[in-house]
């Protein structure tokens, strides 16, 4: 799965892992991760309304994303006029709390970041296949500091039955990839399948939803 993948659902406006409401396993979980102001990293953050619920508690926002489209729709649909500056491979778009740094996550440096104080994956993970996955992994444990805090969504269902995205990632999955990068502590599994159209239609077996606390080691 190549970059060429995500710029055409991008342009196509084939967006269904979009969501138009704010994700409530951050709204019911976030106050286990952070409770100080500070600075959240969203990687292959896309145009996601949870970063605006992020900032509207205080915290600063510093998103990755791929798609130039993407971005630009973020800060359109927010009523913002970013400040667009070359970074390398990457453009930094700045206005407000966000900072959103558009281009390729692994040209990414933990020196563009300045220190992180906490991160919130909902779609990124479960976005890439393997091997793709583990590099991402090791990737953005290489970009926060010691002791981090971070709430990681993600699914799991019988992958056989579906291809993804989004691509099923097990609690097995993330406690052993997870090994001398990050301790793991599993918050809530849910069952979603009954919420979830398309996974019901393919007819799959079932879905949950798991809800991560992660810890920068």
């Amino acid at each position: 799965m190549d970059a060429a993948f995500w710029h055409d659902k991008w342009d196509r406006q084939l967006i269904g892992f979009h969501q138009d409401d704010i994700n409530p396993f951050l709204k019911r979980h976030w106050p286990a991760i952070s409770h100080s102001l500070g600075r959240v990293l969203v990687p292959l953050c896309g145009k996601s309304l949870d970063m605006v619920w992020l900032a509207s508690l205080g915290d600063d926002i510093v998103g990755s994303e791929l798609s130039e489209a993407a971005v630009r729709s973020f800060f359109d649909e927010q009523q913002l006029e970013p400040v667009c500056e070359a970074g390398g491979e990457l453009t930094r778009f700045c206005d407000g709390p966000f900072e959103l740094w558009q281009g390729d996550l692994f040209a990414l440096t933990p020196q563009q970041l300045q220190p992180v104080t906490a991160f919130y994956d909902r779609a990124a993970l479960i976005a890439l296949p393997e091997p793709m996955r583990l590099r991402y992994w090791q990737h953005l444990a290489s970009l926060l500091p010691a002791g981090t805090p971070g709430l990681l969504i993600t699914l799991d269902y019988p992958q056989q039955q579906l291809s993804g995205p989004p691509f099923s990632v097990t609690e097995s999955w993330v406690r052993q990839h997870s090994e001398g990068l990050f301790e793991v502590e599993l918050l809530e599994r849910s069952d979603v399948l009954a919420d979830n159209p398309r996974f019901v239609k393919k007819q799959v077996a079932s879905l949950d939803e798991l809800v991560f606390k992660l810890t920068r080691l």
